[in-house]
């Protein structure tokens, strides 16, 4: 071999030999970079502090890093601005209802407690008032619990999506008669009129639906009518999607409609899928009427109702309020695991085009800080009459729980609970 053959193949053997060290060493960077992004988001996982069932720890406010002497003014504002409702449970519905049409209470009610919350900073308990145990109803904080139920049947795809129509799952309901005797009403259709046969769940989620019928003995016109009665219950029905009105009447028509689709009575859908994951105590339930039971694969139902309007909904505490708050506060997740898609809770924190500060139910958005001014402007409330509230704050990893409220003071409260935050 010539000695310019040899320097070629030599120069050949540098050049790959180069190359092969050019590529280890990209390598060696690339599994540097991984292994540090994954110590990373470890990182981030442990920082995250979850309760675990009946050991929720405490922290004084100093040792959370916040200004004590501004959570004791924020409790006694929350102690000094009790709603102005009764405590006794019927006289409160009739105070909130007694003006409607068929505003008789057919579900449970009870006396409630006075004033009561807890704050959550960082997943810790910094401060808590009154008796944050006490089990009272909560009124429409259960429709983010229902709407949280109907995410999960989307997420598994028990639900192709939101903008199908509900008709598509409801068959005909049989209702519960326990008097032995048929009725014509033993089978209702409730999504089969012209206007309901074209509602997807995403207005039904939205309470932009109109929604049209009656249910549980509650026709939909008697929910907060306005105007005249007989004009407001002959009108022409608004287009789905177009105009965002409250009613607790098709609430419930979803929440039958939710059953239908899991099978099961919806409070034992939410136990097995949400509080038993996030560590709830046992002490909540979900009740519905004297009159919503159907008949379901051989089996006696409860349909559960959105809320306290005619009684019934949730009845729970303080401190599970704020463990279902810490959920949606992590966007689903629960040290670590999805209960909750991030998709669903990021469709949940989109605004109604009829109304920007609703979002799903019961999600009242802050948008343009239009429902809490001292508040950050993506922050969001699950909120029932009473008030019954859990804030949440991405911005400040803060989530405060208030019970029996007034309604005017919500705000003012925030703010109270911001200027304990140090920055």
């Amino acid at each position: 071999m010539s000695g310019k053959e040899i320097f070629n193949q030599f120069q050949s053997l540098k050049i790959s030999y180069l190359a092969i060290m050019k590529k280890i060493t990209l390598l060696t960077g690339l599994i540097f970079l991984l292994l540090t992004q994954s110590y990373g988001q470890t990182k981030t996982k442990k920082l995250d502090y979850f309760p675990a069932y009946n050991n929720w720890q405490h922290k004084t406010p100093s040792q959370g890093g916040l200004d004590s002497n501004a959570l004791v003014k924020a409790i006694g504002f929350a102690m000094g601005h009790e709603a102005k409702s009764s405590r006794d449970g019927a006289l409160a519905q009739f105070q909130s209802f007694g003006k409607e049409p068929f505003s008789e209470a057919i579900g449970p009610l009870t006396d409630r407690g006075g004033p009561a919350g807890i704050i959550v900073y960082k997943g810790y308990v910094v401060a808590q008032w009154g008796d944050p145990d006490r089990v009272d109803i909560v009124n429409s904080v259960t429709k983010s619990f229902l709407s949280s139920i109907v995410g999960i049947a989307v997420d598994r795809g028990m639900i192709h999506s939101t903008m199908d129509t509900v008709a598509r799952y409801v068959p005909p309901i049989e209702v519960y008669n326990n008097t032995g005797h048929g009725h014509d009403n033993d089978i209702i259709y409730p999504f089969s009129s012209p206007q309901d046969r074209k509602l997807t769940w995403e207005v039904m989620l939205r309470q932009t639906s109109d929604w049209e019928g009656t249910l549980w003995g509650k026709p939909d016109w008697a929910d907060r009518p306005t105007g005249d009665i007989i004009q407001y219950k002959e009108r022409k029905r608004n287009e789905p999607g177009t105009v965002w009105k409250y009613n607790d009447v098709r609430v419930n028509a979803l929440a039958l409609a939710a059953l239908s689709v899991w099978r099961k009575p919806l409070p034992q859908v939410l136990k097995e899928n949400v509080m038993d994951p996030i560590g709830a105590s046992t002490t909540w339930r979900w009740f519905g009427y004297s009159n919503s039971y159907v008949v379901l694969d051989g089996q006696i139902m409860q349909s559960v109702s959105g809320g306290g309007h005619w009684g019934g909904g949730m009845f729970i505490n303080a401190y599970d309020m704020g463990r279902f708050g810490l959920l949606t506060l992590h966007h689903g997740n629960w040290d670590g695991k999805q209960l909750i898609s991030e998709q669903w809770v990021k469709q949940a924190l989109t605004p109604t085009t009829a109304n920007t500060g609703y979002g799903y139910m019961n999600w009242f958005l802050n948008t343009d800080k239009k429902l809490l001014p001292s508040a950050p402007a993506n922050t969001w409330v699950h909120i029932g009459n009473g008030t019954n509230m859990i804030y949440c704050d991405p911005d400040h990893d803060l989530v405060v729980v208030a019970r029996w409220i007034d309604n005017n003071s919500m705000d003012g409260l925030i703010s109270n609970v911001l200027q304990a935050v140090k920055k």
